[in-house]
């Protein structure tokens, strides 16, 4: 007999709530148009959804007959200890700072922008169950420059922190995805625009683009992809930044690469990639992520997406040591491929081949 504590019901909500998103896709609008009146969907060729039983297989079965890789106890994941004194005065420096997971400080002509910020313990609409944080955030909140912009990529807990976004408020101006206004409206916040996948915006001088990407949405029972998924492209005489969100290896790239590359930084997902038959329509492993860098135009790498939640099958430590790997079998240099530490400062060479 299965005893149901409280571990148990987490992921008996988060099945019910991937069987949801499964069975509400809409699959009779023949349109590649990727808004539809049942709501959104990956419209670009060879996106395939997994079945009810794929999911069972994944999550179920493979646990069941030990297919499911252990986890190590503990990972020597190395911290900056970035104190952020240099990014509160830095005004002119194009830099990236890893904060952990998908969130990234960009600094770029006197605008610090920052990407799906999540300092929560947990990825979860509960405080004590659900993806717990292995590694601290990389600089604390109250250590971080003064925000001006924060955009978000789609509503997935481990990307839309509603506690974290409440920190910050309405001084900071938000740019989401359609349909995600609702989250900021319910915290009050009104410094916002919505925007759909080409659209652009100017903010002092910066320009940010949402772009295409391939993956779901979802925080509830019933709103299954109602709300948009996206990438976002910086834009700036000092230099070109991309941010992709979580995605799959989709067309996508080469057409974004193709209107606003070549870029000096595309920061990619490398994680929560196994088991690879089943993640990838949806998120890339490290090598779909170097293909997307060449598709990109990108001069430079930044893995984003693994060491902080334990989100799928492979280890935490697994991504940047398969990158590793691909790295050095492609023949590539290993300068323009970053694995940072959790709170790492790098500062954008824009001069450099």
């Amino acid at each position: 007999m299965v005893m149901l504590n409280l571990k148990n019901i987490f992921w008996i909500v988060f099945i019910l709530f991937l069987l949801n998103t499964l069975l509400s896709a809409d699959e009779n609008t023949p349109s590649l148009a990727h808004n539809t009146s049942n709501g959104f969907k990956n419209p670009y060729p060879g996106y395939e959804d997994r079945s009810v039983i794929d999911l069972f297989k994944w999550l179920i079965w493979d646990k069941i007959n030990g297919k499911k890789p252990d986890h190590p106890d503990h990972y020597d994941f190395k911290n900056a200890g970035n104190d952020g004194s240099f990014l509160r005065k830095n005004r002119e420096k194009f830099t990236v700072t890893w904060i952990g997971h998908s969130t990234v400080l960009v600094q770029i002509n006197g605008i610090n922008i920052l990407t799906d910020p999540i300092w929560s313990d947990r990825a979860s609409p509960f405080s004590f169950i659900g993806p717990k944080r292995y590694m601290s955030p990389g600089i604390a909140l109250e250590n971080l420059p003064p925000i001006d912009i924060i955009i978000i990529s789609h509503d997935h807990y481990d990307h839309l922190d509603l506690k974290t976004i409440a920190h910050f408020g309405n001084k900071v101006f938000y740019l989401v995805p359609l349909g995600m206004g609702r989250y900021l409206d319910a915290l009050g916040i009104s410094h916002y625009d919505e925007m759909d996948w080409w659209d652009e915006i100017t903010y002092n001088g910066i320009r940010l683009c949402c772009v295409p990407a391939q993956h779901f949405s979802g925080r509830i029972l019933n709103n299954s992809n109602k709300t948009l998924w996206c990438g976002w492209v910086i834009l700036d005489q000092k230099g070109k930044f991309y941010f992709s969100g979580d995605t799959g290896y989709f067309p996508g790239f080469k057409e974004i690469g193709e209107k606003y590359g070549p870029f000096d930084v595309a920061a990619l997902p490398i994680g929560a990639y196994q088991p690879r038959w089943f993640m990838k329509p949806v998120h890339t492993g490290p090598k779909e992520a170097v293909q997307a860098a060449f598709d990109l135009k990108a001069r430079n790498l930044l893995s984003i997406h693994w060491g902080t939640f334990n989100l799928a099958d492979e280890p935490l430590d697994d991504p940047p040591e398969t990158l590793k790997k691909i790295i050095k079998e492609k023949g590539l240099n290993p300068d323009n491929y970053w694995i940072f530490k959790f709170g790492e400062t790098r500062i954008v060479d824009t001069e450099k081949d």
